[in-house]
């Protein structure tokens, strides 16, 4: 008896954006504008184009849309994945590209100047419509060598000079005026800073925003004279020593503005282990509102920068500098305090 063979399944023919746009009862061109998101799309036809793309699964040859020109994929490089602040931000690039079927893609440069620009100039190769830059640590003219090449928002970078890319911040410096107008109403008048070693920043970077700030304030108040800024390694264990350091000085302050939450939760747990108290010893104030900041048994006061709000504006800066936008743009949010036990 012969064996009859299994029939194979159909072969289902390749979904392109032509059989979409069938499907929807649209152009290609009103296909195209959904998928980029592009301005002036009702949503009427978003909601149909968006339904047959589901429908039918269709998924875009990324290879033929770098040959037409426009591969719908963003880099997004980030100076430290372990910064709790960033995926706040991460989550606001997201959630812009969500309905333009763009796609970020990470990468991590840790700070270094030789790893961030490999890993830009692999974005580019790779033909990546657009690029964030998250605090990158590249100086303006070699941005902008590459923002000839490919469109970039940098974002915790304060050139608002620059010309052929965009940024977008919050405003560090007043940030700072606040955590220091915060702590001077609480009655603290013996205040210091503590920022990153003073090799780690540059002009543009938001720790030396933020320093300036710090400095600002306290010369308004008075204490231009008295407005130390002690400076932390940023590696273990140097990092967590220096902390011990500066929490059994007999000349201690009162209050403490951190630069950043991710120091100011480390002082707290190293003042917790040392039986310095909270803020009856030492009142402190970080920045980021992380949440980390936000848990009870940590309970840090923080300047909130919104790292949802930043990532969203420059994933919309981005995507109008895509589009075909050259003028410049150069984007200040204002930060606010978020007041907890560490204060008051």
């Amino acid at each position: 008896m012969p064996i009859k063979e299994k029939s194979k399944p159909a072969k289902r023919d390749r979904v392109t954006i032509r059989t979409v746009a069938a499907h929807a009862g649209v152009s290609v061109a009103a296909v195209s504008k959904v998928m980029r998101n592009a301005y002036g799309v009702s949503e009427n036809l978003r909601a149909k184009v968006t339904g047959s793309i589901e429908e039918l699964g269709y998924r875009p040859s990324r290879t033929a849309r770098g040959l037409r020109g426009r591969t719908f994929t963003i880099g997004l490089l980030l100076v430290d994945i372990r910064n709790p602040f960033l995926p706040e931000v991460i989550d606001g690039v997201n959630g812009v590209l969500a309905p333009s079927h763009y796609q970020a893609m990470i990468g991590v440069g840790e700070g270094r100047m030789q790893l961030e620009t490999s890993l830009i100039e692999s974005m580019i190769d790779y033909k990546m419509d657009g690029l964030i830059l998250v605090a990158p640590r590249l100086p303006t003219e070699i941005i902008a060598e590459f923002a000839a090449q490919v469109p970039i928002v940098a974002v915790g970078y304060h050139d608002p000079k620059a010309k052929t890319f965009d940024t977008v911040n919050t405003d560090d410096q007043r940030g700072a005026e606040i955590a220091v107008e915060a702590l001077l109403k609480c009655g603290y008048r013996d205040i210091e800073m503590l920022s990153l070693g003073a090799r780690e920043g540059h002009k543009v970077s938001v720790v030396r925003q933020r320093e300036i700030g710090y400095r600002r304030a306290m010369l308004r108040a008075g204490l231009g004279s008295s407005a130390p800024i002690s400076h932390i390694p940023v590696h273990s264990p140097k990092r967590e020593e220096a902390m011990r350091v500066f929490l059994a000085r007999s000349d201690r302050p009162r209050g403490v503005f951190c630069w950043s939450d991710l120091d100011a939760i480390t002082l707290l747990s190293a003042a917790a282990e040392m039986g310095v108290r909270i803020p009856e010893d030492l009142a402190v104030v970080g920045y980021d509102n992380s949440t980390t900041a936000a848990l009870s048994l940590v309970n840090l006061a923080s300047i909130d920068q919104s790292g949802r709000e930043l990532g969203e504006a420059a994933t919309r800066t981005l995507l109008s500098r895509i589009e075909g936008r050259s003028d410049p743009e150069h984007l200040l949010l204002m930060p606010s305090l978020v007041n907890r036990k560490s204060l008051i």
